[in-house]
């Protein structure tokens, strides 16, 4: 799989974080078709976040489905069926959720749905979608997460 993020990582901007950087240390994906890193170091200014524990799970994934699914054409090569491969990627984030420090874990997901077919015959297009899905992430990231904490949009 491609997906292999560098490290340390470099994270988006956020309000009151400074430089946030993350080091990944290669984990175990909880099947064989993904891959998973535990977010072993923080760098830059990160007052009280906390990297990955045993009971305190900070980790990055990625997967893709375990079995491709492929398109189907009838006789004058239309699809009949096209149905989605789907791709995840998943933070898990431990989180104190009370003044006596219980915590939770959080967990982001991006979903990538293609459907069958359009890797192969509309592979520009695709990329311009992630392009686009993930520079708006990257790009929006302080204002997500001043929504997130706030509940403003």
């Amino acid at each position: 799989m491609a997906w292999s993020p560098s490290t340390p990582l470099t994270g988006a901007a956020q309000s009151g974080l400074t430089s946030p950087t993350y080091t990944l240390t290669a984990d175990t994906f909880p099947s064989s078709n993904g891959k998973q890193y535990a977010i072993t170091a923080l760098g830059g200014t990160q007052t009280g976040v906390i990297s990955t524990g045993a009971s305190t799970p900070f980790t990055l994934a990625f997967s893709k489905p375990a079995v491709l699914k492929t398109r189907t054409l009838d006789s004058e090569g239309r699809a009949t069926a096209a149905p989605m491969n789907v791709y995840k990627q998943i933070t898990r984030k431990s989180v104190i959720v009370d003044a006596a420090g219980s915590t939770r874990v959080m967990l982001i997901t991006t979903v990538v749905e293609v459907p069958a077919g359009a890797e192969l015959t509309d592979s520009e297009d695709v990329r311009a979608a992630l392009s686009c899905h993930i520079g708006a992430l990257s790009n929006t990231s302080s204002g997500i997460g001043d929504t997130v904490v706030s509940g403003v949009l």
